[in-house]
């Protein structure tokens, strides 16, 4: 059926095999089983199936359907519904990808439903098929494999931000100033307010999970919700502390791109002070008045030129040296760091 990436039935930790959706209610007729769906951007007919079988909410179907939702862990009677945000990274641009995975979870069933860019979930039923004894724990178990695998799939993420982080660094660094340095930023910063939105609600939703309130998790099964709550921190933290970084590197950006242009501004303005000097001299001699000592003398257009330049030379030599001056000042101040 499209949109049916699988569905099977699971009795004591084991596989017992592949289950049709009209045959779900007849499966679960068995106090021992519990069936496990992986659905793929399914459409509404196939969902509303999905419902029928389950007796699912309408405000969770609905939320499922429409996509779109905030990470979220909501309550509906004896089921759980929980909101998880996906994002992969896009090879054709470097930005992220966002995508959603919507979680329905019974106590004997499980119901994973994917949206947008996200990894296949094939991994984790092979990886929970091959541990019996913890997946005999029941949908709970399972609950926990699939926000471990989601929320870990950030891991890659935040590290390739970093390395863009790090190219953008040795750009602000070096000693040409380009605009699009600061395009980069601007784009990196609102990758990272993405994965920000994603990955925040993550504590909240493992914090809920260890709660003895949730009854559809057995007790030795939520302090495998501990390890995906530190998880969920780490990843937070570490996606603030390059937020941090990334705007203390838009400051410097900004500081060099404003030094910078500061010592364009008095190489000009020393520039029209050394020409100021032979600009006043050859415009008296231009005048052309009539009654002027050196118009008659043979070596007045020598002295008149001679003296140009011994009134540049100086001034030059005096705007050579504030400019290595300058130079070397902005050499100290990248070599001592941003930071």
């Amino acid at each position: 059926m499209k949109g049916v990436i699988a569905c099977a039935a699971y009795a004591g930790g084991r596989r017992v095999g592949d289950v049709a959706i009209p045959d779900i209610s007849e499966v679960l007729t068995q106090p021992d089983r519990f069936v496990w769906i992986g659905l793929h951007e399914p459409d509404t007919e196939l969902l509303r199936e999905i419902q029928h079988e389950f007796a699912l909410h309408d405000l969770a179907i609905e939320d499922a359907l429409r996509a779109h939702q905030r990470p979220k862990l909501e309550r509906y009677g004896d089921s759980l519904f929980v909101v998880l945000r996906t994002a992969q990274l896009a090879r054709a641009t470097d930005g992220v990808e966002l995508g959603e995975t919507h979680i329905f979870v019974g106590s004997r069933y499980l119901v994973s439903v994917r949206h947008g860019a996200s990894a296949p979930l094939a991994d984790v039923r092979a990886r929970c098929e091959a541990t019996p004894a913890l997946l005999a724990k029941g949908p709970g178990f399972v609950l926990y494999a699939l926000t471990d695998f989601i929320v870990d799939q950030f891991f890659p993420l935040v590290d390739a931000l970093e390395d863009q982080l790090e190219a953008i660094e040795e750009a602000i660094f070096s000693e040409r100033f380009r605009r699009e340095t600061t395009e980069r930023i601007y784009r990196l910063k609102r990758d990272l307010l993405d994965v920000k939105r994603a990955v925040s609600p993550l504590v909240d939703i493992c914090n809920r999970l260890m709660r003895t309130d949730v009854e559809l998790i057995p007790e030795d099964t939520r302090v495998y919700f501990r390890d995906v709550y530190d998880h969920a921190i780490r990843l937070n933290e570490m996606v603030d502390t390059l937020r941090e970084l990334l705007t203390t590197a838009l400051e410097a950006n900004l500081s060099l791109i404003s030094v910078a242009q500061n010592d364009a501004m008095k190489r000009l303005a020393g520039w029209a002070a050394i020409i100021a000097v032979p600009t006043m001299i050859a415009g008296v001699y231009g005048m052309n008045f009539k009654f002027m000592p050196e118009l008659d003398w043979p070596f007045g257009y020598p002295l008149t030129v001679g003296a140009m330049l011994g009134a540049l030379a100086p001034s030059a030599a005096r705007s050579t040296y504030r400019e290595y001056a300058s130079r070397a000042a902005r050499g100290r101040r990248l070599a001592s760091g941003p930071f």
